[in-house]
């Protein structure tokens, strides 16, 4: 039998909330004056799941902007767009996770940014 320790448990739950985030929002009709809006409900929605230590999402103005459609004022939310920082505590264990785009790889990647231990 596997030992599955604290920090598994902790950094599996970050795992799991950052995808289940990203494939819940993703499509989301959006434009400029809704950002802050839905940036404050994915925030509220998460952080109601156990475990949740805290979150803060940033949506890329500049980037819904040039994307959204001069007729209709509205795009559609693409991961790219997002900048998500999140923490778990599982037990006595933090992890800080981010979903961010990264540039150079032209895609928005999940990366887990440090565990602490208490």
């Amino acid at each position: 039998m596997m030992n599955i320790s604290e920090r598994d448990n902790a950094v599996f739950e970050a795992g799991i909330k950052l995808g289940a985030l990203y494939h819940q929002f993703v499509g989301t009709p959006i434009n400029v004056d809704t950002i802050d809006d839905l940036a404050r409900a994915i925030e509220e929605g998460v952080a109601l799941q156990p475990y949740v230590r805290s979150i803060s999402v940033v949506i890329d103005r500049e980037m819904v902007e040039k994307k959204q459609n001069p007729r209709f004022k509205y795009c559609e939310l693409e991961g790219r767009m997002l900048h998500v920082s999140l923490q778990i505590l599982y037990k006595n264990t933090i992890a800080a996770v981010e979903l961010a785009y990264d540039e150079e790889l032209d895609y928005p990647m999940m990366r887990i940014m440090k565990i602490e231990e208490m």
